[in-house]
């Protein structure tokens, strides 16, 4: 995740907020696009539940 969201930030998408953990399911972070677009970002954990 950590990687995506440096590799939007250098495409000039910003964060709005930061990488967080959602129930030790999810890491979801939010970013805005150079049009304003807010798109939100998330990966499965590995040991998540199914």
């Amino acid at each position: 995740m950590r990687g995506i969201v440096d590799r939007v930030r250098e495409a000039g998408w910003e964060t709005v907020g930061e990488i967080v953990n959602y129930e030790n399911t999810y890491l979801l972070c939010y970013v805005r696009g150079p049009e304003g677009l807010i798109v939100e970002l998330a990966e499965r954990l590995d040991d998540a539940p199914s």
